[in-house]
């Protein structure tokens, strides 16, 4: 998707991819201990199973936070209905108790939520930071390894800048994790990297322990544009070979391995990254994210599932998803989409505001991501333009439902949904105070908690984090948010 808005980001433009008050309720009393390190990725995660060690594995630590209180909020749970006049405890990076009722841990720091609104913190299905950072020059173009039309052998995490200046913009949004996907110049772009969004001096620093990796495959127009004068595809017909082509060579590299594995007879077969990758795929360990516009190809897309005996986790841009909501619906495959953004190339055109709520009204698990550095910031904003247009339409979304396009949803669509995306006891404590109502043009993040800990305040400029690129700027980068 990146690879076009280079070309067409002036077109894209003109047309159009305060803290609440804190006091201690006890004597703070000793630090808490460091968190202990995460558990190594488990199989199952989509790494390999052609080597058994870990590859590029998570070094991901908690910060230390002590035990935190939000009191007198409206509490929007993504799980259930609002609750008035809530309070959530935060502790060890889990959420312990929410309700209209809950007792503070000793030591606990009280956050007065009075006229305050809290959800889960939000997650970005699709997103480019890091791997097209800032400030955009050529040099940190990293997203498509434009060399050949399949290049499922590389990483997204291999390219990604943790400096990026626009990750501290990200988490002034609320944003608190994120997919950082390769571009959409390939029919196969490589594996995508699921990261908590801190700051971090190294991409594995915030790398989501345990999480499974994705796949980025591209339809229609990019890919034949970009090969159709290198040698293909050059034509929709090409795209869907290509794919074909790519997996029936996995489906003989999962064969040998899976007999090696079973056996362990002679030599093991031949290392290949390419095919690794989709071999994954192929045994379910790795999900498929499909950047995907036009309802035609996002049919041919699950009949090229099922011959290879794999799902589509979701159609990403999806413009055309409400025409075919039943067959996404039956299918169980996700839609990550925009509130009102196409008309840039011909597959966009046949875009409508109601396509986030025509397919909630389908059952299609739909959440609204942003695809930009611009759009991430204000991503709860996107949900709220997306819910108000179903409404005017009659469709009956909720606000409850609404929450759920930029949490809930978006935590399936990565695997994470037992982890993150609501507010219940034992989930990871990744929380945003909003100034008010979030689905309010006005609102803004005045605190963000990932993992419990206290990573933005609006109030305070010792958690207002910043990457080198900026030091000395004045005034700091998003202190106008």
């Amino acid at each position: 998707m990146r690879h076009v808005w280079l070309l067409l980001l002036a077109v894209i433009m003109m047309g159009g991819c305060a803290t609440g008050a804190v006091r201690s309720a006890r004597d703070a009393g000793p630090a808490p201990a460091p968190a202990a390190a995460p558990a190594p990725a488990k199989p199952g995660t989509g790494e390999s199973s052609s080597v058994d060690r870990e590859q590029y594995p998570s070094t991901y630590q908690r910060h230390p936070n002590p035990p935190v209180v939000i009191r007198n909020a409206t509490i929007m749970t993504a799980a259930g209905p609002e609750i008035p006049n809530g309070s959530i405890v935060l502790k060890d990076g889990r959420i312990v108790a929410v309700g209209a009722k809950v007792d503070a841990p000793a030591g606990a720091v009280v956050v007065d939520g009075t006229g305050k609104f809290v959800t889960p913190g939000l997650i970005d299905e699709h997103s480019h930071l890091g791997v097209y950072a800032a400030p955009g020059t050529e040099a940190e173009s990293d997203g498509n390894e434009a060399t050949n039309p399949v290049t499922a052998e590389v990483w997204a995490e291999h390219s990604f800048w943790p400096q990026d200046p626009q990750i501290p913009l990200a988490i002034a949004g609320g944003i608190t994790t994120i997919q950082a996907l390769p571009g959409s110049a390939n029919l196969i772009g490589g594996r995508s990297a699921i990261l908590k969004l801190i700051p971090a001096r190294t991409v594995q620093e915030m790398k989501f322990p345990g999480a499974r990796y994705g796949l980025k495959m591209a339809c229609g127009e990019n890919p034949k544009r970009v090969y159709g004068q290198k040698g293909g595809p050059s034509t929709r017909m090409g795209n869907m070979a290509g794919y074909r082509n790519a997996f029936a060579q996995a489906e003989g590299y999962r064969r040998k391995w899976d007999k090696w594995n079973k056996d362990h007879q002679g030599d093991p077969p031949d290392r290949n990254l390419k095919l690794e990758t989709l071999a994954e795929v192929l045994r379910g360990d790795i999900y498929v994210q499909n950047h995907c516009y036009r309802a035609d190809e996002m049919a041919q897309m699950l009949d090229l599932g099922r011959e290879f005996g794999f799902p589509f986790r979701s159609f990403h841009h999806a413009v055309e998803a409400y025409k075919i909501r039943d067959l996404l619906a039956a299918a169980g495959t996700g839609a990550a989409v925009w509130a009102d953004w196409w008309g840039f190339k011909e597959e966009a055109m046949d875009g409508i505001k109601e396509n986030a709520a025509l397919l909630q009204q389908a059952g299609v698990r739909v959440n609204i991501h942003s695809d930009s550095p611009s759009g991430i910031q204000r991503l709860n904003q996107e949900a709220a333009k997306a819910m108000y247009a179903g409404v005017r339409a009659g469709i009956p979304i909720t606000r409850d439902q609404a929450i759920r396009w930029v949490t809930a949803n978006p935590a399936w669509a990565i695997g994470l949904d037992s982890l993150i995306g609501t507010l219940e006891p034992g989930k990871m404590a990744d929380v945003v105070v909003w100034s008010g109502d979030p689905f309010s043009v006005y609102a803004k993040a005045v605190q963000v908690y990932n993992d419990g800990w206290l990573v933005y305040d609006r109030g305070d400029a010792t958690h207002q984090p910043r990457t080198d690129f900026e030091l000395g700027q004045v005034p700091p980068p998003g202190s106008d948010r």
